[in-house]
């Protein structure tokens, strides 16, 4: 789906940009990070992939934001993703599959499953968001 599309349908929505605001936002990516591997840690493997994928939702976000864009309607994680693979830049489109599989996954250890992230899961969904979000911050250099 394209930038117009989305636009049209109600997805996204145009903002100012603001880059300073974007980099605030990317930098408490990089925090999420720190803070899935401390979940990990302490071995709460659904915290440590919900914290994952939170960490790669603010820096899809902040790149939004650098764009001038941000999601809007029902559906914003949705709207998030569907922008990432739109307009991700480097990143590749397996990326941005695991990317919305970790949303999908993300929502039923939140609310519908608890336990449901084995050890292996959240040790990759942690090593994938670290991914995610360097190659996003290049988008900031």
């Amino acid at each position: 789906m394209n930038l117009v599309k989305m636009l049209e349908e109600g997805m996204i929505e145009s903002i100012p940009v603001n880059k300073d605001y974007a980099k605030q936002i990317f930098q408490q990516s990089k925090a999420d990070i720190k803070a899935a591997e401390d979940s990990f840690t302490s071995k709460n493997l659904d915290w440590t992939l919900v914290i994952s994928y939170n960490a790669m939702l603010r820096a899809a976000r902040a790149l939004m934001f650098l764009k001038g864009y941000r999601p809007k309607g029902e559906y914003k994680h949705l709207a998030v993703v569907k922008f990432i693979e739109s307009e991700g830049g480097k990143l590749s489109k397996e990326m941005v599959v695991v990317f919305n599989r970790m949303r999908i996954k993300r929502h039923r250890a939140v609310y519908d499953e608890p336990e449901a992230v084995s050890e292996s899961e959240a040790k990759n969904a942690n090593q994938f968001a670290k991914e995610f979000v360097e190659k996003i911050g290049k988008e900031f250099a």
